[in-house]
């Protein structure tokens, strides 16, 4: 169901408030350019610093403005089931095509508590499902034979993997049929070469064509011109994560222009020489700053 090259898009902040003219211009920004969906809400988004009402908002606004051009798959995540299927409610409510559901954060619950997690939140909603692994943030692994198990209930489709590991995503091809999608951009053509079908990027707020490009070639098995295109965005790629994201991906954004660039505490303005790093990255890909 979902596949290609989603964005995972930032929230555009001004003076502390969610800025939806810049929001909306975003989502203009990515449908004009090519890219396959919009991911409202999640890490990169701020979804940890927004309220309810903002979550809801947000979303609602990304799902008006997309207008049925480009699937949304939104974030709704909590590490609070009855949290998370109320955002899943509300998603589901507003028109989503989809909700991307992390693992639950910081309680780290056991492989079995991760199961009754997700299939306590697909069965309350009927939308589809993508769950979202990423051990690095979350402090917890979804092991491959706890999505075999999950990939039996109707409405969960797919799994975006950010353990950093190919091998993750062949032992999970291997016990179950569910999309994986890429959740390292780095990584994306890797995994995409043992049967990884998209990625949900960072990278693509700044350079969406060229990512949305890189996972069509390497879905039409071209994967020598996908390779070249890789490597050509690989220091973007790197330079995103060489602070917390999404610190370089905004400053990135709003020396392009895009966004006033602000955080909300307890993420802060990158520091100059991120700046300085960055700055020499998007001139090496030839984008004005």
């Amino acid at each position: 169901m979902f596949n290609g090259s989603y964005v995972a898009l930032v929230t555009p902040f001004k003076n502390g408030e969610v800025d939806l003219e810049r929001l909306g211009s975003l989502v203009d920004y990515h449908v004009e350019a090519g890219t396959d969906g919009l991911v409202p809400c999640g890490t990169t988004g701020e979804s940890a610093t927004l309220s309810h009402s903002e979550h809801e908002l947000v979303i609602q606004f990304v799902i008006q403005r997309a207008a049925g051009r480009v699937p949304v798959l939104a974030g709704t995540g909590s590490n609070s089931t009855s949290e998370a299927i109320s955002l899943t409610q509300s998603a589901q409510a507003a028109g989503a095509d989809g909700a991307l559901v992390i693992t639950p954060y910081y309680n780290k619950p056991p492989q079995e508590g991760l199961y009754r997690h997700f299939a306590a939140i697909a069965e309350e909603c009927s939308i589809p499902i993508v769950l979202y692994n990423v051990p690095g943030r979350t402090g917890i692994d979804l092991l491959p034979e706890t999505v075999a198990r999950l990939s039996s209930i109707e409405n969960v489709v797919a799994v975006k993997e950010a353990s950093g590991s190919v091998d993750r995503t062949v032992e999970i091809l291997a016990e179950c049929d569910i999309t994986v999608l890429s959740g390292d951009d780095s990584l994306t053509l890797a995994l995409m070469s043992v049967g990884a079908r998209g990625v949900i990027s960072v990278a693509a707020n700044v350079v969406p064509s060229r990512m949305a490009e890189l996972v069509h070639l390497a879905a039409a098995g071209d994967f020598a011109a996908a390779a070249a295109l890789h490597h050509q965005l690989y220091p973007l790629m790197k330079s995103l994560f060489i602070e917390t994201s999404p610190i370089p991906v905004k400053t990135c954004m709003e020396m392009q222009g895009l966004i006033e660039g602000e955080f909300r505490l307890p993420l802060v303005d990158a520091k100059e020489e991120t700046r300085d790093i960055l700055r020499g990255v998007l001139a090496e890909l030839e984008i004005k700053v």
